[in-house]
């Protein structure tokens, strides 16, 4: 695949994006989601709920049967009743889509990745989320033939540099000069609204997966955009309230200063007051920074019972290496983290992590549909996936399909098709796309990271230990004014 993909890009010849034109008897691979990690450190809690079976079985359009979600124990046992991971499997949907004839705008559809490919979130979206995208095309062509369309399915790409006019220049010239049917990915919450604005200005469509502020259903919500994956409210609902109600309730927040980590601060902070507890101290950092000594050395003057740390990616890595030097654990100051992925774990080190409770909008190794499925994206590229990864390939199958349905892609037929959807997939449990505010709505799960001397294999970080059906796992719609115009 990189050699595949180096190829294509001394073919653009365009600094910052490139395509990939899909062809009969490409790579059939599919991309597996790691569940993007939510934490709370506080010494090893005991589990009050059993995951439930999340997933009921879905008829696959390869006519297989999609294993339900379970607990990761009971997902390392073998099943026969498990899907195989296929093209087929991979789009498990409520209903087989029945391929029928499809008028295409343009000629083509045009599927634009925009993200972090340079900065302090490139290991968990970035590249790997481009190949997701790539493969989730080539797999779905291998399941509907090479002829689906009546045109090439394109995928192309760019870097935003997390800055939000960057990301604003780079969807105006995907739409207006590259013809792209919807823009995917979008990490840092301000590029994600940036991106926002421009979809709807140009009525097309856009699917966020890797930004997480709520505004995206909230008041910058519009007929155009969708939000995928998780969001800040999932986080503080699962960890938030976990870490008040069983390690404590006094907290120290520390948040990057840009939409989210407000946004975390916001929602952590009715979460934590909600289940009875308070925020003591809420500082902002400069955003991105690389030195938080400053800021972590201030909190033990306020006596908190949890510190709360509300970056991701390498801001994330820095801060919790910065947090053990100071030995902040040994004075009885748990670390609650608001977004890790197992990317992150690796970096840190499980043991540093050790009894953490994180909440996760996926997990590699769920069940044997997903680690099937994560084995195939190792398999390309030598890591396990993050939810990011796996969120991006199943919203490109879900936007493909919704096409099929649309007979077109006319972005206010695939809107439709789109809204009030229920389906399940590898990545995707129980889910539903609300109508109401264009909401992805999904079991999202609670687990616990473990000490290495417990892994099984590499990213063999943590063991689930509780699920969150989808009708609690996210804000319940009409809490905010939506308005899709």
């Amino acid at each position: 695949m990189d050699t595949r993909v180096d190829r294509q890009e001394q073919a653009t010849g365009r600094l910052g994006r490139r395509a990939f034109l899909t062809r009969a008897g490409s790579l059939g691979l599919a991309a597996a989601g790691l569940g993007g990690l939510l934490a709370a450190c506080g010494g090893a809690p005991t589990a009050t709920t059993a995951p439930s079976s999340a997933a009921p079985a879905a008829t696959t359009g390869g006519g297989a049967t999609a294993a339900p979600a379970s607990t990761a124990a009971s997902a390392a046992a073998s099943s026969s009743a498990s899907a195989p991971a296929s093209a087929a499997a991979a789009g498990a949907s409520a209903s087989p889509v029945r391929p029928g004839p499809v008028r295409l705008v343009a000629g083509k559809v045009v599927l634009a990745v925009i993200n972090d490919q340079s900065g302090v979130y490139a290991d968990l979206t970035g590249k790997n989320s481009v190949r997701s995208v790539q493969m989730a095309v080539d797999d779905f062509k291998a399941k509907y033939g090479p002829n689906v369309f009546p045109g090439a399915i394109e995928v192309i790409d760019a870097d935003h540099q997390n800055k939000p006019e960057v990301a604003n220049t780079k969807a105006q010239e995907f739409y207006d000069r590259n013809g792209a049917n919807v823009i995917l990915d979008l990490p840092t919450s301000s590029a994600a609204l940036a991106v926002a604005g421009v979809a709807k200005a140009r009525k097309k469509l856009y699917i966020n997966i890797s930004g997480a502020t709520t505004e995206l259903t909230g008041a910058q919500c519009n007929r155009y955009t969708f939000h995928y994956a998780y969001d800040t409210w999932m986080l503080a609902n699962g960890t938030g309230t976990y870490v008040t109600e069983k390690v404590g309730k006094k907290w120290y927040i520390l948040y990057p200063n840009y939409a989210f980590g407000q946004d975390m601060d916001k929602s952590f902070r009715e979460a934590i007051e909600k289940s009875g507890g308070t925020v003591i101290a809420s500082k902002a950092t400069p955003f991105p920074s690389t030195d938080f000594s400053s800021f972590l050395l201030e909190v033990p003057s306020a006596k908190p019972d949890v510190l709360g740390v509300m970056h991701a990616g390498g801001e994330l890595i820095t801060i919790a290496k910065q947090y053990n030097e100071f030995k902040l654990r040994d004075q009885k100051i748990p670390l609650a983290i608001g977004l890790m992925f197992d990317t992150d774990i690796k970096a840190i080190g499980a043991d540093s992590l050790a009894g953490t409770v994180y909440t996760t909008a996926w997990q590699w190794n769920l069940d044997e549909q997903a680690r099937a499925w994560s084995d195939k994206f190792k398999a390309l590229t030598n890591v396990r996936p993050t939810f990011a990864h796996a969120g991006n390939y199943s919203a490109a199958w879900q936007y493909l399909e919704a096409v099929l349905r649309a007979g077109t892609d006319e972005a206010d037929a695939v809107v439709k098709a789109l809204e009030g959807y229920s389906f399940s997939d590898f990545f995707i449990r129980n889910g539903r796309i609300r109508a109401e505010d264009h909401r992805v709505v999904h079991d999202a799960y609670q687990a616990q990271v473990k000490p290495t001397k417990e892994a099984k294999e590499d990213f063999d970080f943590s063991t689930v230990i509780n699920t969150i059906p989808a009708a609690r796992a996210f804000r319940p719609v009409g809490a905010v004014a939506c308005k899709l115009d």
